[in-house]
């Protein structure tokens, strides 16, 4: 009964109206944890999120996949329960707990009711200070994360992704998958699962975010009831990654009637005052759409693929301009260059006025979807945190986007798009195509 009623208020959250203003309050418990609630009343339902700043990247030396195989095992046992418990305890007070990790951050996210928040967060706190790690849990989940390594060993688009951030990241962490390999993984004992848990979940870079029936009194003290127990502070964090975009192909051989790339430029930090030019410029780049210039270009016009992308990604310590294609073996060469010549061909001419107008049209119209429900809102608003942005960053978002102008957009687009840095990993057996990156 109570899973039915949780699930009738998911499906209110999640049919919400988009919301036109988002009142964010900025609050500091008595422990000194720093919070942004967004109070929201007609629901009994409140949204969590924890963010801890690190992520995979504080993996010791040696030990890579720790902090991910100790994140998996969470939610395997706390306290006196097991994963058993621990599950039906969750389920019997209709909240939900999940816990994932990324290069740069642990995340943890709860739902739970109104009426059951105390025992909800007791339970989550369990889980985050006093995980059992038990060996059977520890080694359960650790035949999990090695079928997942050894799947993707045949997963052309995996060993792509792997052989791109070892060309790019070199010895920084982003060089090499959170999961670990078949043997950093295989020799991870459990006291290298504590001390992932100690490098990984503590105080000093931690950010929070509440969305639901909860008032700023009430969200002060459950947090630090939560975070009581937890290391005040973590690893220390690696220092910025040095890109390696040397330009060219780096071919990876692999047997497979389709080949795989991944490529990228140096990008451009989310702080930079060009960043929403860029934005913009990449949605017409390489955009979601099938308007973008590369979707004409190498799928519409010639037929080379199914689909083609362009991104920025911002991590901590890197930016880069990145995209993606697959196509047949005999066509991935000629993909390569439209993809190489439209990238030349927009940084010569720039994009017209109606591309502009296009792009900010469809950007600030699907901006206020994104507040679909209190989960949607929380993730939003930690993420902002993470960035530095402030509150008001919702309201104003849409503005700055269209303060961009055609000559800002055109001048980012010769400055910041280097087609000699254009870099390709390409896995497959790609017909006219060799190495020219040693």
């Amino acid at each position: 009964m109570i899973r039915l009623v949780l699930a009738a208020f998911v499906l209110m959250l999640v049919t919400l109206p988009a919301r036109a203003e988002i009142d964010i309050q900025e609050l500091t418990t008595p422990g000194g944890a720093d919070i942004w609630l967004v109070e929201e009343h007609s629901i009994p339902f409140v949204a969590l999120e924890l963010r801890f700043r690190g992520g995979a990247s504080l993996d010791a030396p040696g030990k890579r996949g720790a902090i991910n195989l100790m994140v998996a095992t969470l939610e395997e046992g706390a306290g006196d329960m097991n994963a058993r418990e621990f599950a039906r305890a969750s389920e019997a007070l209709a909240a939900g707990f999940s816990y994932s990790v990324n290069d740069d951050a642990v995340s943890v996210s709860a739902r739970f009711l109104t009426e059951n928040r105390g025992e909800a967060v007791a339970l989550l706190r369990e889980s985050l200070v006093n995980p059992t790690f038990s060996q059977g849990a520890i080694d359960r989940v650790r035949g999990q994360v090695l079928s997942i390594i050894q799947s993707n060993l045949k997963d052309p688009r995996a060993i792509a992704g792997r052989a791109f951030d070892a060309l790019v990241y070199g010895d920084h962490p982003y060089a090499s998958s959170k999961n670990g390999t078949v043997e950093s993984v295989t020799a991870l004992t459990r006291d290298d699962i504590v001390a992932a848990h100690d490098a990984a979940l503590a105080r000093n870079r931690l950010y929070v975010s509440a969305v639901g029936d909860i008032t700023a009194e009430e969200v002060t003290a459950l947090v630090d009831s939560l975070l009581d127990g937890l290391p005040e502070t973590d690893a220390p964090l690696p220092g910025p990654a040095g890109l390696n975009l040397p330009g060219g192909v780096q071919v990876v051989d692999f047997a497979t009637p389709q080949s795989v790339a991944t490529f990228a430029q140096p990008g451009i930090d989310r702080e930079d005052p060009d960043f929403f030019a860029a934005y913009l410029l990449n949605e017409i780049l390489g955009g979601s759409g099938t308007e973008s210039r590369l979707m004409q270009e190498v799928r519409e016009k010639r037929g080379l693929t199914y689909g083609v992308y362009s991104y920025l990604v911002d991590k901590d310590a890197a930016q880069i301009w990145a995209g993606s294609v697959a196509s047949a073996n005999d066509r991935i060469a000629e993909a390569i260059e439209v993809i190489r010549a439209e990238w030349a061909r927009i940084a010569k001419d720039g994009v017209t006025a109606k591309e502009l107008e296009d792009a900010k049209t469809y950007m600030t119209g699907a901006y206020p979807l994104r507040f679909d429900g209190n989960a949607a809102i929380a993730n939003i608003a930690v993420a902002m945190q993470m960035e530095g942005l402030s509150p008001d960053y919702i309201a104003n978002r849409n503005d700055m986007v269209d303060a961009v102008t055609l000559e800002q957009i055109n001048r980012v687009a010769r400055e910041r798009l280097d087609p000699e840095r254009l870099t390709f990993v390409v896995v497959g057996a790609p017909e006219g195509l060799s190495s020219t990156i040693n």
